[in-house]
């Protein structure tokens, strides 16, 4: 071989050399695009100026939110978007659970085109919670509000002392009862808001107990038994905050339908896979024609019996939330004039 055909192979080597090193560099630059796009939030898929699909992140792979609605909107998003025009599509995917999802093309200088998928289900969820609260605390306000602007010029028309002091009285509840609506709207909205929450062990006689103390003067005063019986397991996953907020208005409702003379019982057993916190009372009961809406927002199975014992509507409304936040539910059962039964069951870790 002569020296010039030894010199063309090395300078052929060396170009082979620097075309693997550029291979190499650059397959590991697609390799980082691959991970940063794996990393955004949002589904991505690239396409180039024929509309042919190129790239897909993770997000937007097929099993995530590609399905069958979504692949059709993202082609035609795609398509109009190669064409130069940008574009978007709302996807109301109705589950359970319901997804929302919004679709954007965005055409790119080389012909290309690029589909972004957004992911607006909680976006959407949260709006529609503090709009059902809008309503929500309007509507349950304006009775108190009213009521209290009545008084008040019953009260400024009016010289009779004990009169007067009736209707200051009358202002005083319906002030409290304001008050108690605006603070069970505002646990609701927190505990629908916030999820599960920070789950930790806690010992379940402890925020049995905790939630039994929040009512023993009560039951005290009207005469009605209050007993913690057995609690099994000693502890309990969750939400502590949530956990006593559901029992405290269990054992809240109970307490206050009952008449005196009666009991009103707390027991926790395990069953498999989940705890179960069951709150019974000897109470006035509720009828079988209300059972399946005592836990809608503002149910009142007896308004006149509501007002008297300040109740919102809002307690088992809580009380289903903090179930569904805890992998669980609450049933009731109940009798007229026999009292009612009220079970929260709460999975487990073992039951997850």
């Amino acid at each position: 071989m002569s020296f010039f055909a030894r010199g063309e192979l090395r300078d052929l080597q060396r170009e082979l050399a620097l075309a693997r090193s550029a291979g190499r560099a650059a397959e590991a630059e697609v390799e980082r695009l691959r991970s940063g796009l794996d990393a955004v939030p949002a589904g991505i898929v690239l396409a180039d100026e024929t509309g042919q699909q190129l790239l897909r992140n993770h997000v937007a792979a097929v099993g995530g939110h590609v399905d069958l609605l979504v692949e059709e909107a993202v082609e035609h998003i795609l398509a109009a978007a190669v064409a130069g025009q940008a574009g978007e599509q709302r996807l109301v995917l109705f589950g359970p659970p319901q997804r929302v999802l919004l679709i954007r093309g965005i055409p790119l200088l080389n012909g290309g085109a690029l589909a972004v998928i957004d992911d607006l289900s909680d976006r959407s969820r949260l709006d529609a919670i503090r709009t059902d609260f809008v309503s929500n605390i309007s509507h349950e306000l304006k009775t108190p509000v009213g009521a209290l602007a009545i008084l008040a010029e019953a009260l400024a028309d009016n010289d009779d002392v004990e009169v007067n002091r009736r209707l200051a009285l009358k202002m005083v509840e319906e002030a409290h009862r304001a008050s108690r609506t605006i603070d069970d709207l505002l646990e609701l909205s927190r505990i629908e808001l916030g999820g599960p929450g920070e789950r930790e062990e806690s010992s379940l006689a402890a925020v049995i107990g905790e939630a039994a103390a929040r009512h023993r003067l009560i039951a005290d005063t009207l005469g009605v038994r209050l007993e913690i019986k057995c609690i099994a397991p000693e502890t309990v996953e969750g939400d502590r905050l949530q956990l006593v907020s559901a029992l405290s208005n269990l054992i809240d409702n109970a307490v206050k339908y009952s008449n005196a003379g009666g009991v009103v019982s707390v027991t926790a057993r395990p069953t498999e896979g989940w705890v179960e916190i069951e709150v019974a009372d000897t109470g006035i009961g509720i009828p079988t024609r209300d059972l399946a809406r005592v836990f809608e927002r503002f149910y009142r199975v007896d308004r006149a019996r509501s007002r008297t014992t300040g109740g919102t509507g809002l307690g088992l409304a809580i009380v289903r939330h903090v179930a569904t936040n805890h992998g669980g539910d609450v049933t009731v059962r109940s009798r007229e004039g026999e009292g009612s039964v009220f079970a929260l069951r709460i999975l487990t870790k073992e039951g997850r």
